[in-house]
């Protein structure tokens, strides 16, 4: 399978690694240190990477885009919309229900 979009979440060390095919089917869910970003992405063909805005992001927007891939950057609002769950949260948890 191809991926079509990938979503990068960023930190300080770890950074979460999204991607899904023109279907909108999960092929790709990794945590990557941030000495395996540029590898990973130059071993992936040129698609869609979204990432929130912020300080660092100017930065891996230039070296990913560097690889041939095109760098989408969104505001912290817009992004905040896709968040699921709290990042400490186990995959096997439902999310915290907010009133």
């Amino acid at each position: 399978m191809q991926v079509s979009t990938i979503g990068v979440d960023l930190a300080k060390n770890v950074f979460q690694v999204h991607g899904v095919d023109s279907a909108g089917k999960v092929v790709i869910t990794r945590q990557l240190r941030r000495k395996q970003v540029i590898g990973f992405f130059s071993k992936i063909p040129p698609c869609l990477v979204g990432m929130e805005a912020c300080g660092t992001a100017y930065h891996w927007a230039c070296e990913v885009s560097k690889l041939g891939h095109t760098v989408r950057l969104m505001p912290p609002s817009y992004v905040k919309g896709y968040v699921k769950r709290s990042k400490t949260m186990l995959p096997t948890q439902p999310p915290s229900v907010k009133p």
